[in-house]
């Protein structure tokens, strides 16, 4: 029976769980009314009101007043309107009390099953919410299951679940179940089975934010990271910017013998990663970028953003890197694209050179 009792559960958990208690009572009546046509046979003109300052529930036969009846279900004569109200008129509405003795126990039945789907959909919101606020952030997870190539997990306290699509997965990484595992929140998304968080291990934005966590001076924006480039587990480039007298950016980023990047590199399952710092002269920061290369010479060329790097013939291969890898990483850091020379391009001019990148 709805008594007392459930009037004072809603006010506890509208304290408790933020869920508005006129929120539950709407979704409540409409419910009951549910409840009360299907087990009472009524096609329609039915309202039930619950009171909470009475603590009562109540159905009411609702009518409406006409000059000619054409629903028997929904409306009423002026003339039998008017044995109940002297002064009815066309248009008015009538309510009739007809809450029969056996309704509580339905009612009852039909409260409790209201509750527990809004506190559901209640604690759903509230996840959402939650890691919506959490996106471009760096969470830690449980590995659930591994299906159909994609990766699912648990986050926060089991209330929502993650996946780890095969495109935000790292080639080489093996992903086992209970295992734990530190993820980028890429985006919130509703799936017909509820909220699901789109997870990343891939994202450039992992690296930053394990940057940010690592390194205090990065927390305090005294080091800022003005760009990231990265080929997932393999190699990233990083370059940082201080306007601090007598802080080195780089090494901040390092830490004492490496222990900051080292722990970010372990993070990432031994992905290597270049610290560069950032210059405002864009040819400066170009030859900076190609590290651990040594560059000779930058030239701006006349093509937008392009630029042509030399660097000595024996240090060519370091410049480019394996598959292009160094080079492609330096333009991508940097925004402009660079073609890497060697320096003994004009002794050579007639022979083939097999290791020059365009980038």
């Amino acid at each position: 029976m709805i008594n007392k009792d459930f009037f004072l559960a809603l006010e506890d958990l509208e304290r408790e769980k933020g869920i508005s208690q006129k929120a539950f009572i709407d979704t409540l009546e409409s419910a009951l009314v549910f409840a009360y046509k299907k087990n009472f046979g009524e096609a329609s003109g039915i309202a039930v009101k619950l009171n909470p300052e009475r603590h009562t529930i109540k159905v009411y036969s609702t009518k409406t007043v006409v000059a000619e009846i054409l629903d028997p279900d929904k409306e009423i004569t002026v003339e039998q309107a008017r044995q109940t109200k002297k002064t009815a008129r066309v248009g008015d509405v009538l309510s009739e009390e007809i809450t029969p003795k056996e309704f509580g126990r339905i009612a009852a039945q039909t409260a409790k099953q209201v509750v527990m789907q809004r506190l559901r959909e209640a604690e759903r919101d509230v996840a959402v919410t939650e890691y919506t606020e959490k996106e471009n952030e760096v969470l830690t997870c449980i590995i659930r299951r591994v299906e159909g190539g994609n990766v699912y997990v648990d986050i926060g306290k089991g209330q929502i679940e993650g996946i780890l699509m095969q495109g935000d997965q790292v080639d080489g990484e093996k992903y086992q179940v209970n295992d734990k595992l530190k993820v980028f929140v890429k985006k919130v998304r509703q799936t017909s089975k509820g909220p699901q968080i789109v997870v990343s291990r891939t994202s450039a934005g992992l690296v930053k934010r394990l940057f940010e966590i690592e390194v205090p001076e990065i927390r305090q924006g005294l080091v800022e990271i003005k760009s990231i480039a990265r080929d997932a587990g393999q190699r990233t480039k990083i370059a940082v910017y201080t306007e601090e007298a007598g802080l080195d950016p780089v090494g901040a980023c390092v830490g004492t013998k490496g222990m900051r990047v080292n722990a970010i590199v372990s993070e990432l399952g031994g992905e290597k990663i270049d610290i560069v710092p950032w210059c405002e002269d864009p040819l400066e920061f170009i030859a900076r970028a190609l590290s651990p290369a040594k560059v000779i010479s930058v030239e701006a060329l006349s093509e937008e953003k392009s630029a042509r790097i030399i660097v000595p013939s024996d240090k060519l291969s370091l410049a480019i890197g394996r598959e292009g890898q160094n080079a492609r990483l330096a333009a991508r850091l940097t925004g402009w694209k660079i073609d890497v020379k060697p320096d003994n391009l004009n002794a050579n001019a007639n022979k083939p050179l097999q290791n020059e990148g365009n980038v």
